[in-house]
């Protein structure tokens, strides 16, 4: 009975330390990396500020991470089960914690870093009833020109329009459902037209979204825009958004 209790003792409260220390950094960091967005999206931090909270709180996870994979090992070799218990699960959180901005580094390195997506580059449709709205945010309202295009081009060579073989007013009524469904702001519409925002979960970026339709031979032809108000890259988010929209709008 000694000889287990002086067992349980090795190493004295250094794998306890280790263990809950690492445990704190977790909590600290989930906690500033989980805040970063809300408080941004509330307007109580500025949009750099919430990036450093990411980064910072990123930074403290690998901190926890170190403390817990010391303390498995250390644990370990002490047989002092439950602190290393704690720390691979405190390792394991940190692998988890750190995944989504991780991915969001490699797709920002994987993409061009634009803004402004559409299907007509030529003639992209324009923003009109939102255009008092961008023009208070820091992206302009205009289509940023060729060095955007041949961007877009090389990186989303199938963001094509589409065309629907249905009237203009049904066409019209499938856009609006579709963009409702999506939960959009509709800022509002003309007989070809349809304007609406965007609004990402987390951070509450804006992205504004104009729809264009027009009659030809083969039935009613559908130009899309998406466009962010912040930001230099959008991640790829702007051209997901056109070919997921296009995709859906198609099976109407």
């Amino acid at each position: 009975m000694l000889a287990r209790k002086k067992a349980q003792r090795r190493g004295g409260k250094w794998p306890l330390i280790t263990a809950w220390l690492g445990l704190i950094l977790l909590i600290v960091a989930g906690v500033m990396m989980a805040a970063a967005g809300p408080a941004y999206r509330a307007e109580l931090i500025e949009l750099g500020t919430s990036f450093t909270w990411l980064r910072q709180g990123a930074q403290l996870a690998l901190g926890a991470a170190v403390l817990g994979l010391i303390t498995v090992v250390f644990a370990g070799i002490l047989r002092r089960w439950r602190p290393a218990l704690v720390g691979a699960l405190v390792s394991a959180a940190v692998v988890a914690l750190v995944a989504m901005p991780m991915q969001m580094k490699q797709r920002a390195q994987s993409v061009p870093p634009i803004h402004d997506i559409t299907t007509d580059m030529n003639n992209p449709p324009a923003f009109t009833l939102l255009a008092a709205a961008r023009e208070e945010a820091p992206n302009a309202v205009e289509y940023p020109g060729a060095e955007t295009a041949r961007q877009q081009k090389a990186a989303y060579p199938e963001l094509k329009s589409i065309t629907l073989a249905m009237p203009m007013t049904r066409a019209m009524d499938a856009a609006k459902a579709t963009v409702q469904a999506r939960g959009w702001e509709i800022a509002g519409s003309t007989e070809n037209t349809l304007e609406a925002t965007a609004t990402t979960r987390w951070f509450g970026f804006k992205d504004d979204v104009a729809i264009r339709m027009t009659e030809t031979q083969s039935g009613v032809q559908v130009d899309m825009r998406s466009a962010s108000r912040v930001g230099k890259s959008d991640l790829g988010t702007n051209a997901e958004r056109i070919q997921a929209f296009l995709e859906d709008l198609a099976k109407q």
